[in-house]
């Protein structure tokens, strides 16, 4: 987990609070809501982040702030699927991936694939899984449809996860998605942890009168999508006051 522990130095936390920027400065909101959920859910609740993806830097970067007792206990922090034609090209890569609980996706695969089997494994006994529903890195920053994969892994996850969409922005400043590749400094972050999502009623009405799977993967990930946007638009009013200050 050293890389987390790096990503603590890079991203110099603020919680709301002004201060010079050093390294570069984040302003983080209600990060409780997943430290609380790290710290206190039952061991047999799931736990499912998602969040938007604009640098190949969110995973790790975002994890940097969590408390060190999280990011440190390698049965508590996140599996998050990975890229196989970037981070497990070779077997030194591969390794240093695996051990970062980095699951293979092949992107184009479809919702048919071992990396989502795992996700939802690895849910099933109650782990953390973190979830990029762009399937990719969102150069563009463009509204995306969400891919089907979470909802597949909502779905057929058999107790419920706790949901917990996230919201940042400014990671492609830190780490930019052209070259030269390398960390920026300096730069102002914002990080904005909403509540989590609440699937019940729709998990109940798709008990009660059951469609597809298709459909109904499709009406798990349009809700979260719904929810994101919500968190999104929320997020980008915060880091505009940010600049602002």
């Amino acid at each position: 987990m050293a890389i987390v522990i790096f990503a603590q130095c890079i991203n110099r936390m603020s919680r709301n609070e002004r201060g010079d920027v050093w390294l570069n400065k984040a302003r983080v909101h209600n990060i409780q809501v997943l430290e609380n959920a790290l710290e206190n859910r039952p061991k047999d609740i799931p736990l499912l982040t998602v969040s938007n993806h604009h640098s190949c830097f969110d995973d790790p970067g975002m994890w940097g702030l969590l408390k060190l007792r999280n990011v440190c206990n390698k049965n508590v922090i996140r599996w998050s699927m990975a890229a196989h034609d970037i981070c497990f090209t070779n077997k030194l890569h591969s390794m240093f991936f695996m051990y970062g609980k980095c699951i293979p996706v092949v992107r184009g695969g479809g919702v048919y694939q071992p990396a989502i089997d795992l996700c939802i494994e690895k849910l099933k006994l109650g782990h953390w899984v973190h979830v990029f529903p762009e399937g990719k890195v969102n150069m563009t920053k463009e509204d995306l449809r969400f891919k089907w994969g979470v909802g597949r892994i909502v779905y057929e996850t058999p107790i419920l996860p706790i949901i917990i969409p996230i919201w940042h922005i400014g990671m492609e400043t830190v780490l930019p998605n052209e070259p030269p590749y390398y960390l920026r400094t300096g730069k102002k972050l914002t990080y904005n942890f909403g509540e989590p999502i609440d699937l019940n009623s729709l998990m109940e009405s798709l008990r009660k009168d059951p469609v597809s799977e298709e459909q109904a993967r499709k009406l798990i990930t349009d809700r979260i999508q719904e929810e994101m946007m919500k968190l999104k638009e929320e997020t980008e009013r915060l880091h505009h006051d940010y600049l602002k200050s």
